[in-house]
């Protein structure tokens, strides 16, 4: 593996953890850094930490606080 793709995988703590559950990305890995791009956006959508992932987290919270408001009124 590249010392570049090594770097970036220990500076992110999602990434490390992705790849010890997910082993087979160590095969693409090796063979080229260019996966590790793609690496990082199928863990991001596993774990939820997209954009769009974002947005929905805080609008479920507005409409939590919502909810909550009108019952206490």
């Amino acid at each position: 593996m590249q010392v570049e793709a090594r770097i970036a995988i220990q500076n992110n703590p999602n990434l490390k953890r992705y790849l010890k559950e997910h082993s087979l990305w160590y095969k693409y890995l090796n063979r080229s850094p260019k996966y590790l791009k793609q690496m990082e956006e199928v863990m991001k959508k596993e774990y939820k930490l997209t954009t769009e992932d974002r947005i929905e987290k805080i609008g479920e919270s507005i409409n939590l606080v919502s909810s909550l408001l009108s019952v206490l009124k």
